[in-house]
């Protein structure tokens, strides 16, 4: 297997490119520089329709939290261009890595969904993930705590994008998130199809008139 196919493989990031791969000291993590497939390339953050580019966002780098290695934190980072959608204005171009407007890659996304329905100590295990503050059993009560305050700091980007309707609870979408896992577990979807199953549950947060297509324009 090539390094590429290789780091996508250990990523879950499928239809990138991998540029370059560095460990950044300062923080104690891996950075693994991406960009869309050439196919994927200047479409629209909302709806995934192919769009006029627009500038390049600035110069400014984005990351996205991705699948941990062993126990290093790893991160995907990328340009950020923008493109000029004719439906939704000037945006954030598509990412096949991510859903718009989160911070995480949808394999990060599918492995917390897979673990709050894995675990009794749900709360506890997702904020091991989202922060890694490395709390005991003991501290799970504070854990509780920071883990609602980040799922509202995540909806509440998400409603501000415009990718998740704005009458949208936290409580809410995580409900909704953790008895989609639970489902597809139940129905023992695996893979790709696993992840669809997710993505279209949660395209039905989004406002109406803004759900991905499920095969863009080309």
């Amino acid at each position: 297997m090539r390094a590429n196919s290789l780091w996508r493989a250990v990523l879950g990031a499928e239809k990138t490119v991998i540029e370059d791969v560095r460990f950044d000291e300062d923080q104690g993590c891996v950075v693994v520089h991406v960009r869309p497939v050439a196919r994927q390339r200047g479409r629209c953050g909302r709806c995934g329709r192919r769009c006029r580019g627009y500038d390049q966002g600035r110069g400014q780098r984005r990351r996205w939290r991705a699948l941990d290695l062993g126990v290093i934190q790893a991160f995907l980072e990328a340009d950020s261009p923008r493109v000029s959608c004719p439906e939704h204005g000037v945006v954030v171009a598509q990412v096949p890595w991510a859903r718009h407007a989160w911070g995480h890659t949808l394999a990060f996304d599918e492995q917390v969904a897979w673990l709050a329905t894995q675990t009794s100590k749900t709360i506890a295990v997702g904020t091991s993930l989202l922060e890694t503050s490395g709390e005991v059993p003991g501290e799970a009560h504070k854990a509780a705590d920071r883990a609602r305050r980040s799922a509202a700091q995540l909806v509440a980007a998400a409603q501000e994008a415009g990718a998740v309707r704005s009458d949208v609870k936290p409580a809410e979408a995580y409900v909704v998130m953790a008895g989609t896992a639970r489902a597809v577990a139940q129905a023992r979807l695996r893979g790709r199809a696993r992840g669809r199953a997710l993505a279209v549950v949660l395209d039905g947060l989004a406002p109406a008139g803004s759900r991905r297509n499920p095969r863009p324009a080309r």
